[in-house]
């Protein structure tokens, strides 16, 4: 980690002064080092040099819209530009999940995810040059960012697909992977509903710089250009106080919604409470039965006027998501991000959460995956997986930890869990090991029972069984909740981790780094160039990429270890 400097570079004060103002910033092009001398203007308000901050440069080709769809000039966007980073940013606080013994707790329960944040802000942070906290690595989201193509649904009687694969661990020779898939069926767009969608975005001093509101400016105008006649956006602003930026305006007038966008600005505190009554009364007045109604809110997640506790916050929008109104954030800018509150805000609200750190990546989120995190198909998705100790000594959920749920919370249909939208894919891996390798993990008991009983006749049918996979799930506007069951067969384990899927050994792969990226000892003695390898062969078509930049990551992520910056490779 670099030393903090005694001062701030030029041009990240000009930089910083200019966001400030609302000002584009092009650091792409030359400044001039001898202006003319103008009236001399009022002091402007000194520049504090960091103290306990860093100066972090994120490297990377600058990305230039010079028109949009209409005709008119975009703002240049800086992909992540320089930033001054001083570390308050916040995470959820959760510990790696460890080894279960089956014959303490056979019974796993967790919530879906299919968040991605977490995996745009690790990306960020590497191509910056600099490890993640291994708090913001949760290892779920970085695997469910990628598309996979597991199988389709035959038919809609229900709203997902689920299938599982057994594999052999490639960092643990003794030990099996059970890798869980469920794949939700997608809306064609002529079926998908109208879109009664609310923006709260966060126009705050801190979301100045070119990484935050004018990043997201630009991926809203991608929103609007992708409404259709008979969806209606609204945008409530908030900073030290709120205002409504555009009144419920149909796809229909996109310049007007476009001209609403472009007169964003920054500065002021930030009433993020406010903000939030003000946006759920303008969607619960406007209201439609048949759309999706959803407010998405966009910020850095720092709050500071109004109702600050995160446990209030919570209660609130909990409670809002009875009206139908459903919440999903988009988070961005680094060195206070509060992602902490987001990911409790939107699990609360029915939504997900999205980190935006490039154009590419609003691009994704608000274009590509339009469909999947707009139109909701199941609510409350639980699941749950029970282990035949005869065959499984002991289990390991990679991730979910911030998702966990206790056994009787699965029945419970007031509980809530994740949602899934159209085309929504949720995958988990356990780590497993098989029974045979029992002694290896802890000694017998002095005072045991003694002899298992026998088992029943009708356990003896199921013997050859490692687990029953189940999956709970509400259809949207229902209370009760359906069941899904499916068992797992011992006999359908494959023999060698090549034999495998790609989609499931690139999950794997993907699995892997997060684990490694968390300090965590399973993975230990499975390297980085490992990783890398095994996500290469399992590329397959990658449409658009992404799963190529994931194997530049992971080689990146080995250099920054040889120079020092990573720990060993």
């Amino acid at each position: 980690m670099r030393r903090p400097s005694a001062a701030l570079p030029a041009l990240a004060v000009l930089s910083l002064l200019m966001a400030a103002c609302g000002t584009p910033v092009d650091t792409a092009q030359p400044i001039a080092t001898t202006p003319a001398a103008p009236p001399a203007p009022p002091a402007p308000p000194p520049v504090p040099a960091p103290v306990a901050s860093e100066q972090v440069t994120v490297t990377g080709s600058a990305i230039r819209q010079k028109s949009s769809a209409y005709g008119r000039p975009s703002p240049t966007l800086i992909y992540g530009g320089p930033f001054i980073a001083p570390g308050a940013d916040k995470f959820p606080d959760a510990q790696a999940n460890k080894a279960v013994l089956v014959a303490e707790q056979p019974v796993s329960t967790f919530s879906s995810d299919v968040d991605t944040a977490s995996y745009a802000f690790v990306r960020r942070q590497l191509n910056g040059g600099r490890m993640p906290p291994a708090a913001a690595v949760r290892v779920e989201e970085m695997v469910n960012y990628f598309p996979y193509a597991y199988p389709r649904l035959a038919t809609r009687a229900q709203p997902f697909a689920l299938t599982t694969e057994v594999m052999p661990s490639p960092w643990q020779r003794e030990n099996q992977l059970l890798h869980i898939a469920v794949r939700g069926f997608d809306l064609q767009a002529a079926a998908r509903p109208p879109l009664n969608v609310v923006l709260l975005v966060d126009v705050s001093g801190s979301m100045g710089p070119p990484d935050r509101l004018p990043l997201l400016k630009q991926g809203f105008r991608l929103l609007a250009d992708g409404l259709r006649p008979q969806d209606r956006v609204a945008i409530v602003t908030y900073a030290s106080g709120t205002a409504v930026a555009l009144e419920p305006t149909t796809g229909q007038d996109k310049q007007k919604i476009i001209d609403a966008i472009d007169a964003l600005g920054a500065g002021g505190s930030t009433a993020g409470s406010e903000g939030l009554q003000r946006a759920y009364a303008l969607a619960e007045r406007h209201f439609d039965k048949g759309a999706v109604n959803r407010i998405l809110l966009a910020t850095d997640g720092d709050f500071n006027v109004g109702i600050t506790d995160p446990r209030e916050l919570e209660k609130f929008v909990a409670d809002k998501r009875k009206s139908g109104v459903y919440l999903s954030i988009l988070g961005v800018g680094s060195g206070n991000l509060n992602d902490a509150l987001i990911q409790r805000l939107t699990q609360s609200g029915n939504g997900n959460a999205a980190y935006i750190d490039s154009l590419l990546e609003a691009r994704k989120a608000l274009g590509e995956e339009l469909g999947s995190t707009m139109f909701p198909i199941a609510n409350d998705v639980k699941m749950q997986v029970e282990f035949n100790p005869a065959r499984v000594a002991a289990y390991r959920l990679i991730g979910y930890e911030t998702r966990m749920l206790s056994r009787q919370d699965f029945k419970d249909d007031k509980v809530d869990a994740g949602d899934m939208g159209a085309g929504h894919t949720v995958t988990a891996i356990y780590e497993i090991t098989p029974a045979a390798a029992a002694g290896n993990l802890v000694d017998p008991l002095r005072y045991g029972a003694g002899k298992q009983p026998a088992p029943a006749p009708a356990f003896a049918s199921k013997s050859d069984e490692l687990c029953f996979v189940r999956v709970r799930y509400k259809l949207p506007g229902e209370s009760n909740s359906r069941l899904v069951e499916q068992p797992v067969r011992a006999g359908s384990a494959r023999s060698a981790l090549a034999a495998a899927p790609l989609d499931q050994r690139f999950a794997v792969a993907v699995a892997a780094f997060g684990q490694r990226l968390r300090g965590e000892p399973q993975v230990a003695d499975y390297s980085y160039a490992d990783i890398a390898d095994l996500a290469n062969g399992a590329r397959g078509a990658d449409t658009e990429g992404y799963r190529a930049e994931f194997v530049r990551l992971v080689r990146l992520t080995e250099s920054l270890g040889k120079a020092g910056q990573a720990g060993q490779p």
